[in-house]
């Protein structure tokens, strides 16, 4: 893994001069990166693809052919396309299986079994599309737990014009949910902001999870606010959680993309996890894989 950091390092400074590597974030290290810079699919090592319909109503297909790295970027293409649905049922109550044909495609690529950690610095360059009906996010979910007990922090979303930063477990009751949500209007930002890259941060530690883009505080989560809900052995911001990448169309959230000129188009330029010595060696399994 060291090594691969460092090739990581020297290719980045040798493809991508214009993006230069900040230093660590006081006493921390670099524990893992995706620099994206070898063209072809995302690696296998690092990187797993949910495919089909998954959740939220939403309307592409998942397929891996829509992501790829090219020039140094992670691209996740929308694209309007049709593809056969072969969970098809005649009659079925169940949206995964209504229709015979899915009229969108898309990717989500996650590191679940491969990559996981438990607190840390987590910093991702990206720009998003920032059009109707399209749903780029950053997201993690708990190892352990199902949903929402397991957890999940959207350090970045973007739906109905607005950039959101999250966090949710679960409440009293099985499947109650617990949600801590700041929504940010896009247009509190400059003009063209959605067409520039920036940097999403997450800073998770035992007390709290802060997430900002481009070093603006948009949400802090109390760790003991959940602890009351959950209780200190059950919150599942205090276990191993594994990042996702996707882009959703549609669904409960997403908004209509009829209108919507595809392909749509999500590039990510990085992604980096930084740990204090004692977080990483204490997590060094989920860190470097099982």
């Amino acid at each position: 893994m060291l090594l691969r950091i460092a090739v990581c390092l020297a290719l980045c400074a040798v493809i991508s001069p214009a993006v230069s590597w900040a230093e660590p974030p006081e006493g921390y290290k670099l524990v893992w990166a995706d620099e994206f810079n070898e063209d072809g699919p995302p690696s296998d090592d690092d990187w797993r693809h949910e495919r089909g319909l998954v959740r939220n109503f939403e309307a592409q297909w998942y397929q891996p052919q829509n992501a790829t790295c090219n020039d140094g970027l992670l691209v996740i293409e929308a694209r309007k396309e049709d593809v056969a649905n072969p969970k098809y049922e005649l009659g079925s109550s169940d949206w995964r299986r209504v229709d015979p044909v899915v009229h969108y495609t898309s990717s989500s690529i996650q590191t679940s079994g491969l990559h996981e950690w438990q607190y840390g610095v987590f910093e991702i360059r990206a720009r998003i599309d920032a059009r109707p009906g399209l749903w780029p996010a950053i997201w993690t979910l708990g190892r352990r737990g199902g949903w929402p007990g397991g957890g999940e922090i959207d350090i970045m979303e973007y739906y109905d014009h607005s950039i959101l930063a999250n966090a949710c477990w679960q409440g009293k009751k099985r499947y109650q949910q617990k949600w801590d949500e700041v929504t940010v209007p896009l247009k509190e930002f400059d003009d063209g902001w959605a067409k520039e890259f920036h940097i999403w941060r997450m800073d998770w530690n035992a007390e709290r999870i802060i997430l900002s883009v481009d070093d603006r505080e948009l949400n802090t989560i109390d760790l003991a606010e959940v602890d009351r809900t959950m209780g200190t052995r059950n919150n599942p911001f205090r276990q191993p959680h594994y990042l996702l990448l996707n882009l959703a169309v549609g669904g409960t959230r997403g908004g209509d993309p009829s209108d919507t000129k595809m392909p749509g188009r999500y590039e990510v330029d990085y992604v980096r996890v930084y740990q204090r010595a004692d977080e990483s060696e204490r997590r060094g399994s989920e860190n470097s894989g099982r």
